[in-house]
């Protein structure tokens, strides 16, 4: 069963739980507020993101494409997730002006500001043969069938709507334009990849898994990976990305490794297991 998320982040607040394994196309306006995220350590806040993605340099973008392996990951307690998504961004990465579109697969016990499916009344649906809010299925098992999900992202050069596909070029609805600043004209930058809330819960690294929970050097059928990725140019046409750099916090934890062929375009294998005898 194929379904929707809608989010969008401001500065309104609103409660979300969920767990169960979701797509879901994102919007971020403006500041994103902090998560909410209960602590039961008794020494310093150690609450962060992790993340393990790959991304473009500065540049002027104008959409994005990727096929994303889909799991299940597990996640360890209440207010974490694990996600892998295509960020679509521009404006101040210090939080204070910053606009970014996202969209992906999402596993979580999710708590933060903002509102999703369509209590969101910014994002116009076209198709009502999506079900928004509806879990995933099938899903990746490790060492049997893989399954994976194509997105895209793309600016209407004419309207200026960011408009979102879902698989074989079905097209789910766009934002539109008049919503953003910096994206009103074009993105600056895009990024791939997994993000998982690590909360320190027993004071230790969460043991939330991060794409299928293996590392990156385990390869096909046991990591999770991004295939295919690419960039819409000025000229609204795709291209596959060959410059890109990657990202990861802790590689104890989670990390990713990235490479190219003639199949599979720009790929990588992304993710991990979270806590284990080095990540502590």
């Amino acid at each position: 069963m194929m379904g929707l998320i809608m989010t969008l982040i401001s500065e309104t607040h609103h409660s979300y739980e969920r767990r169960e394994y979701t797509f879901f196309p994102q919007e971020t306006i403006s500041c994103i507020s902090a998560l909410k995220l209960s602590q039961k350590c008794t020494r310093e806040n150690h609450t962060n993101l992790n993340h393990a993605i790959a991304y473009t340099g500065a540049q002027e973008v104008y959409g994005a494409k990727a096929t994303i392996n889909v799991w299940d990951p597990s996640i360890q307690v209440v207010n974490e997730f694990s996600l892998s998504q295509i960020w679509i961004l521009s404006g101040s990465f210090d939080g204070s002006d910053l606009n970014s579109i996202e969209a992906g697969w999402q596993t979580d016990s999710y708590q933060a500001t903002g509102c999703y499916n369509l209590l969101c009344s910014r994002f116009v649906q076209t198709n009502s043969r999506i079900a928004i809010g509806a879990a995933i299925s099938p899903v990746s098992s490790v060492s049997e069938n893989q399954y994976d999900i194509t997105i895209l992202i793309w600016k209407d050069p004419k309207l200026g709507n960011w408009w979102m596909s879902f698989g074989d070029n079905t097209l789910v609805g766009y934002w539109p334009a008049e919503l953003f600043t910096h994206l009103a004209n074009h993105a600056t930058m895009v990024e791939w990849g997994g993000e998982v809330v690590n909360t320190r819960a027993s004071c230790e690294h969460t043991s939330t898994q991060m794409g299928s929970g293996h590392f990156a050097d385990d390869g096909f059928g046991k990591a999770s990976y991004f295939r295919n990725l690419e960039i819409v140019d000025a000229d609204n046409s795709l291209s596959s990305v060959h410059d890109i750099s990657t990202l990861a916090e802790n590689t104890n934890c989670y990390n990713i490794k990235s490479s190219y062929n003639n199949l599979w375009g720009t790929y990588f294998y992304y993710g991990g297991p979270g806590n284990n005898p080095q990540c502590q």
